[in-house]
């Protein structure tokens, strides 16, 4: 090992896709033992950087050192073995496998031929005592929650004993208990050395648990500096290059009297699930839903749209009485429906930007079996200019995109299709600072036409910035029902453990 006081540099490095430079000159430094946060807006460079590190793509110029020596990984397999370990923002998982299965796919314990699940199962199980998850090893892990599959996958690359850990938007799915044991996880790991490099957009935990901080922009390299000398607005300056004087936008929507969605004793079918939940959506409105971990926000969107089966209750829409829905009805009576996971049942990543932009409104671009690809090419390239989509062509697959972009193409795609109520289930998840801004301005707008929203989200300061009234889940239940502009987090937490 060459002598430096870097577990790990990445120097010079350039990466081209076809239309697009996404990384220039960039470069990072690492020191053994400590948290780097790895900054930017979406379309920064750091995920791509940290594919170029993991051998994911293969860079075009540059150098990269571990411990001082070159390498230059061409596939995910040999960092491993080099002890780099990588859990990416959006999960790789077999979701028809088990839990003890994901954590050691590729690295199975075997007796000749044949997989010796009780080692397996052993080795799962002592490394989760170690890490204090409290996830059964042999559960499918499929039936578990986003959050419970992401402790897995760090869990996963935890088990890997890597010298420089890289951890995508790892908070992104959690609750604060979780993302509390996630800290105690990285603090245990740099007391060995390890290095942990921590890519997020919250900026309060950047600050809580980083030492030093790199900030990227356009590709390129901006600034390191120790956090302790950071302040959030100073990040902000640095990553979006200008002054960002307010987080929200202000609200120009005028919610009316009128009852546009009344939903009375709503149940689901499989449980655990939403039970006997009641509320009515205004006109113009914007309709928080706050909770935490388990209150069942999610089913309770999926069960309106059609996604989970209804058991009991009443929807009505304009004082019409909808049957049991399912989501090819939910969309012709004029709901939209944004998922929480982008990848797993949002984007179309091999499909083009295009595609996924007209896919809900297609049938209404064919005619007598002929799809009118310029219709479809007009309004594509309408959308890309009203949401300011940066993609270098229509054509382009989605998955080139940053998880903002994508996500911009998912709300296009039900703008295009003209929809009264938009069903919003953690829209920013995973988004920086500046693409958020631009989500709030889209919904705000969607309610000013006197469109109506309701909006999942996690994260307190969004539900009381962009929201008129919060609804508060405990447990599958409606705890309350507030005025965003009347309470406080305090009285929503309040709610939020009223029927654990």
């Amino acid at each position: 090992m060459a002598d430096t006081p870097y577990i790990l540099e990445m120097r010079g490095i350039y990466k081209y896709f076809p239309g697009v430079q996404a990384l220039k000159n960039a470069r990072l430094q690492v020191r053994p033992g400590t948290v780097h946060a790895l900054m930017g807006e979406n379309g920064a460079g750091k995920s791509t950087l940290m594919k170029c590190l993991f051998g994911i793509y293969i860079r075009d110029e540059g150098e990269i050192l571990l411990e001082g020596c070159p390498v230059s990984f061409e596939n995910p397999h040999q960092a491993l073995t080099h002890g780099v370990s990588m859990v990416h923002q959006e999960l790789n998982q077999v979701l028809e496998l088990s839990v003890m299965e994901n954590v050691w796919l590729g690295r199975l314990f075997c007796r000749g031929f044949v997989v010796d699940r009780k080692k397996l199962f052993d080795e799962t199980k002592a490394l989760f005592e170690q890490l204090k998850i409290d996830i059964h090893p042999r559960i499918k892990i499929g039936t578990l929650s986003v959050s419970q599959r992401q402790m897995v996958e760090i869990a996963k690359a935890i088990s890997c004993q890597a010298k420089v850990l890289v951890l995508d938007e790892p908070t992104s799915s959690l609750t604060d208990k979780e993302v509390r044991h996630l800290f105690e996880m990285i603090r245990g790991l740099t007391e060995r050395g390890c290095a942990v490099i921590y890519i997020s957009h919250k900026m309060e935990e950047i600050l809580q648990v980083s030492h030093d901080v790199t900030i990227m922009r356009d590709g390129e390299w901006i600034a390191t500096q120790a956090a302790s000398d950071l302040t959030t607005d100073k990040i902000i300056r640095l990553m979006v290059g200008r002054e960002i004087v307010n987080r929200f936008p202000p609200k120009h929507n005028r919610p009316s009297d009128r009852v546009v969605l009344s939903v009375r004793g709503l149940t689901g079918y499989y449980q655990p699930t939403v039970r006997d939940m009641s509320f009515d959506l205004h006109e113009g409105e914007v309709l928080g839903i706050a909770g935490l971990m388990g209150a069942r926000r999610t089913e309770a969107v999926e069960t309106i749209f059609g996604i989970r089966r209804l058991a009991e209750g009443t929807i009505e829409k304009n004082g019409r009485k909808l049957p049991p829905p399912v989501p090819h009805t939910s969309i012709v009576n004029g709901f939209a429906l944004i998922t929480e996971e982008r990848r797993r049942s949002g984007i179309f990543e091999d499909l083009s930007v295009s595609f996924n932009t007209a896919i809900v409104k297609l049938p209404a671009y064919c005619k007598m079996g002929v799809v009118n690809d310029k219709a479809i090419k007009a309004d594509t390239k309408a959308m890309i200019e009203k949401l300011r989509i940066k993609t270098p062509s229509q054509k382009t697959f989605a998955r080139a995109l940053s998880g903002g972009n994508q996500q911009k193409v998912i709300i296009a795609r039900w703008l295009l299709a003209g929809p009264d109520i938009f069903l919003l289930d953690e829209p920013t998840r995973g988004i920086d600072v500046g693409a958020k801004y631009e989500i709030y301005q889209i919904i705000d707008a969607v309610a000013r036409e006197g469109k109506s929203v309701i909006f999942i989200s996690s994260e307190m300061p969004e539900l009381l910035g962009v929201s008129d009234r919060i609804l508060v889940m405990s447990n599958g239940r409606v705890a309350g029902i507030l005025n965003a502009g009347e309470t406080t987090q305090e009285e929503i937490m309040l709610l939020s453990a009223k029927y654990l």
